[in-house]
């Protein structure tokens, strides 16, 4: 009897769709989802599917997917069309060293259907490359501020804006910032009104919050 149970009724209830996370699974276990997916027909993305896991899949299961090696993620089955013209997530990150949990967030809305603008390295220790980027940011419907270190990114960038901005502290940096928690509680203890904080390198978490918030307006 198999252990994998598949939420296929997930978009339909929650807005998003069921991840499979992979960081945790044996090379069998995903390889038998991606069975399942092929053998009902539908699609499945996969997070934290590390380069070695992928390298590691059967030739012909590891073909099926588009496979992203920076972000650590890949898709079986088509991706929603995506409208250029119709950008409603803004991607800010404070560093390039985010770019792995900025590839996350990008790749989940991607697959979801939605398109979003990136502005990477835009901290604020240089903060005229965030006041330079402010009108850009400002046309999307909601903002996913990614940032390390101290993140001082997201409590600035939410006093900067009245968009929905989401914060996602990332594990970068060393000495007192290694991990992510001095990040993490960073944007917990924010004084910036309305700053909405997910876990550390939680770059899937964030997007997830970024659609349903995105689905409620058009309700």
């Amino acid at each position: 009897m198999s252990d994998i149970i598949i939420d296929f009724n997930r978009r339909q209830r929650c807005g998003v769709e069921e991840a499979i996370f992979c960081e945790s699974k044996s090379i069998e276990q995903i390889e038998q989802i991606i069975h399942i997916g092929l053998s009902q027909e539908v699609r499945f993305l996969f997070t934290r599917l590390s380069p070695q896991q992928f390298s590691d899949l059967k030739p012909e299961l590891s073909a099926q997917l588009d496979y992203c090696s920076l972000s650590n993620t890949a898709a079986l089955g088509q991706i929603d069309d995506l409208n250029e013209q119709d950008t409603k997530v803004a991607i800010v990150s404070g560093g390039s060293s985010d770019a792995r949990v900025c590839r996350e967030i990008l790749r989940t809305l991607n697959y979801h259907g939605f398109n979003a603008s990136l502005h990477e390295d835009v901290g604020v220790s240089a903060l005229w490359r965030l006041t330079d980027a402010l009108d850009e940011i400002n046309k999307a419907n909601v903002v996913i501020a990614v940032a390390g270190m101290e993140a001082a990114l997201p409590t600035v960038l939410c006093g900067m804006t009245d968009r929905p901005v989401i914060a996602v502290p990332t594990s970068v940096g060393y000495g007192v910032s290694k991990g992510g928690q001095l990040a993490l509680n960073a944007c917990l203890g924010s004084c910036a009104a309305g700053l909405m904080t997910v876990n550390i390198d939680n770059g899937f978490g964030a997007a997830c919050a970024a659609i349903k918030l995105l689905n409620s307006f058009t309700h």
